[in-house]
């Protein structure tokens, strides 16, 4: 009908613009505004839709954890060697460069989570808890196959994602002297020295 009004697209497209808007023109370029000319909508219509920027960002960032966990539990279930997909594991956690926008938004999420209300941040925790949950199963799996040294796993985890975090803040913000291959190199010596069974 002539002048009617517009659908609104579905909620899952408009997350899908605004992760694409965040790896083509970077965070800072991401705002209300410009995301509603991008998927047809008024920037009032989508702080209906969402509340707020911070509650946008955080979808988008469950809607990729979404996406990026469907390709973690395929290449954790996969028959092959536990250290193959820890391995595995490892490369897909490690952001790909500097600007990553899958780790541009972890980072704002982090930052604005500190004035973030109590469910938003059992969101966040949720979204973490997972990638924890997959590590130690893996871990588990491995020391009881003989590959890996009896080490607790939970805890274990704990210092592996902690090392993993810090050196993916620096591949994503571009700390110099710090890119991808360094990292995965860094990682995989310190897997070595600590968890590779004996043979």
């Amino acid at each position: 009908m002539a002048g009617g009004r517009r659908q609104a697209p579905p909620r899952e497209d408009v997350l899908a613009v605004a992760m694409e808007m965040i790896a083509e023109r970077g965070l800072e370029k991401l705002t209300m505004a410009a995301l509603g000319r991008e998927v047809g909508m008024s920037s009032g219509h989508l702080l209906y839709y969402f509340g707020s920027k911070d509650e946008l960002l955080l979808r988008t960032l469950e809607w990729s954890e979404g996406r990026l966990g469907a390709e973690r539990g395929r290449l954790l279930t996969r028959a092959a060697p536990a250290r193959e997909r820890l391995d595995a594991y490892v490369d897909l956690y490690v952001p790909d460069g500097h600007r990553d926008p899958h780790w541009t938004l972890w980072l704002e999420v982090w930052n604005r989570s500190q004035n973030a209300d109590e469910a938003a941040r059992d969101r966040q925790a949720a979204i973490e808890g997972v990638w924890h949950r997959d590590l130690v199963a893996l871990l588990a799996e491995g020391i009881s196959r003989g590959e890996f040294r009896p080490v607790d796993p939970d805890r274990f985890a704990a210092r592996l994602r902690s090392l993993l975090d810090g050196f993916a803040i620096h591949v994503a913000i571009g700390l110099r002297g710090t890119d991808r291959s360094q990292v995965l190199q860094h990682v995989r010596e310190f897997l070595e020295d600590s968890l590779l069974a004996d043979t």
